[in-house]
């Protein structure tokens, strides 16, 4: 399996490069697990499912923690048909699933049981659960946890829009992304993530 995402981080302040360079700190406890290799665009990392959501967490948390409007845009891909199988992508709880009713339940308790950090933000995304028998089924199911994970804000159009603390939103991104969609299949999910912005609604 290939399990990465490609992220960019923006700052809205003058000194954006000392934002950007002073949060990078934060994925230092991932790099033994995580390909992490940055351009002129974006930062990949490649690693772990499990492990994709907390590392982006971690980041974005320390960048807003300047107090700054900050916002992060990712894409997120497992298991795509395209690209080779690195064994530093293999999911450490090694994928048990069960049926979709079990599957919801469980990622609505691992989202209860998320560490509040005291960060609120924002975040829009979208599921694609792609080559996945059923994805409506899947993406349905993904949907009504959404709606019981304490995180919902609203649906929009392509999108559903979640708002509270950063532990329990990255949580619920996390869930989205790991419990929906065929378990060998290939899922993408597109994010945008903001805190401290200027606009409240």
């Amino acid at each position: 399996m290939f399990s990465g995402a490609q992220i960019s981080l923006y700052p809205m302040c003058d000194d954006f490069v000392g934002v950007i360079l002073g949060a990078l700190s934060a994925l230092d406890p991932y790099r033994e697990r995580f390909r992490i290799e940055t351009d002129d665009v974006s930062t990949l990392i490649v690693g772990p499912p499990e492990e994709i959501f907390p590392a982006m967490r971690d980041l974005f948390v320390a960048a807003a923690a300047s107090g700054v409007h900050v916002v992060l845009s990712a894409t997120v891909s497992r298991g795509c048909p395209g690209e080779p199988d690195d064994p530093r992508c293999t999911p450490l709880a090694g994928g048990a699933r069960g049926p979709l009713d079990q599957r919801i339940a469980q990622a609505r308790q691992r989202v209860a049981e998320a560490t509040v950090l005291g960060q609120p933000v924002a975040a829009q995304f979208s599921l694609y659960p792609l080559g996945a028998d059923a994805h409506m089924d899947e993406i349905y199911g993904c949907i009504d946890f959404l709606k019981g994970s304490g995180v919902f804000d609203r649906s929009k159009n392509f999108c559903t829009k979640l708002r509270g603390d950063a532990g329990p939103v990255f949580a619920t991104l996390s869930d989205a992304f790991l419990s929906f969609g065929a378990p060998q299949g290939h899922v993408a999910l597109d994010l945008t993530v903001s805190a401290n912005s200027p606009t409240k609604s």
